[in-house]
């Protein structure tokens, strides 16, 4: 190992992979880290597949599986738990399992700080501190425009939140207000880059002048009912350029493919891609599952949003604070949603009204006002140097 590395400052991101958008925010604060404080290093750790690596798989398996096909399990369990309750408790001292091995990850990289972007590893750090086993900052950034319980922790030293009304739901919990900071959820910094329109349809061949219209549905690439909401386009009275995103879901791509084959619109359609920000800046609208990452993204490339289908529990609070604050529309079924698409077609008054409520919203410099953030909170506290109490106290675990 390089000396220099080892007087490098360290920051720990926590994060897991249940759902993009907690590795996305880890990736987004890494990037940041990386841009601007070069003596710092960043290390970031999925810490469900670290801590649990062979119960790792059947809960990933479960959590994408039950959330699809069962959404009213995962409605009852999000809602339940919502409020900190005995049952809230039972099922988090579950998941918060692992604190010893947590330790021996802290003591290994000596982080003067930790970050924790899943709610699970927010509970484990507070737990520690709670011990007296470490007295190392912890600062959880929340990465949806909602609550809940397993975000909310006795030890966490500073809360980072997309919206006001998220500091505002924190405090009525009885969060202090002076712990918790507003800067937006943190976006890698290709999404707040001007790019123009003109050189990326050349890119992509499209026409820079036509209605476009992105539709993506999270890494699995499903939205609404899914083939049938595409077949359902074909209903949109002109042509439009339509691109689609299907993520890892080759079987949707492959349909899709075929399905649309003969469309009337002119389509584009990709698998997994890592430009999503091109297309945000190709596209006037986008239809999308509403997770609070993807949303901010477009919210700092100032697209549009039609939200369609959201999954019970987060998304479902991300997409009433979207509607709610005038940063999106929702459609509640298929005939609905071409209605929207042929209005703003015709009419791209409220597209406008949209693009100038995100400004207020997503600031272009959540990254680093996060980072500014956390670097205030290590500061306020002792140096890593001094964070360890005595390994004696490893008896308690």
């Amino acid at each position: 190992m390089d000396m220099n590395d080892k007087k490098k400052d360290k920051i720990l991101i926590l994060s897991a992979s249940f759902g993009d958008g907690h590795k996305q925010v880890a990736n987004a604060l890494s990037e940041a880290v990386q841009f601007t404080l070069p003596n710092v290093e960043p290390i970031i750790l999925d810490i469900m597949e670290w801590l649990h690596p062979n119960l790792f798989p059947v809960s990933h398996y479960f959590y994408s599986r039950v959330i699809k096909r069962f959404p009213r399990v995962y409605s009852y369990l999000y809602n339940r738990t919502r409020e900190r309750n005995p049952f809230s408790v039972k099922l988090n001292s579950f998941f918060t399992l692992g604190m010893g091995s947590m330790l021996d990850i802290i003591e290994e990289i000596q982080p003067s700080v930790v970050v924790s972007t899943y709610p699970f590893a927010a509970g484990i750090m507070s737990k520690l501190k709670e011990n007296g086993l470490v007295n190392i900052p912890a600062v959880t950034i929340i990465t949806d425009y909602t609550d809940h319980s397993y975000w909310i922790h006795p030890f966490t030293d500073q809360y980072i939140v997309g919206s006001k009304q998220v500091k505002d739901r924190l405090i009525s919990h009885g969060v202090e207000s002076h712990k918790i900071k507003h800067t937006g959820i943190p976006v890698r910094k290709k999404f707040v880059t001007t790019q123009s329109r003109e050189c990326l349809a050349k890119k992509y061949n499209l026409n820079s002048n036509h209605f476009t219209l992105l539709i993506m549905g999270g890494g699995e690439g499903l939205i609404g009912k899914g083939i049938s909401t595409f077949r359902a386009l074909e209903k949109l009275s002109s042509p439009i350029q339509i691109i689609i995103v299907c993520g890892r879901n080759k079987n949707l791509k492959n349909q899709l493919g075929e399905k649309l084959s003969r469309s009337k619109h002119h389509i584009l359609l990709l698998g997994y891609s890592e430009n999503v920000n091109e297309l945000m800046a190709l596209s006037d609208l986008m239809i999308s599952k509403p997770g609070g990452v993807t949303t901010s993204e477009a919210m700092a490339m100032e697209l549009p949003l039609l939200v369609y289908h959201p999954l019970p529990g987060q998304e479902e609070d991300n997409a009433n604070f979207l509607v709610e604050s005038g940063l999106a529309m929702q459609a509640e079924n298929d005939h609905d949603l071409i209605g929207k698409i042929e209005s703003l077609i015709m009419d791209s008054k409220p597209l406008y009204r949209m693009k100038q409520r995100s400004r207020k919203y997503q600031s272009k410099t959540s990254s680093s006002d996060a980072l500014k953030v956390i670097i205030q909170t290590r500061n306020c506290v002792k140096k890593h140097e001094n964070a360890f109490f005595t390994m004696g106290m490893r008896q308690s675990l």
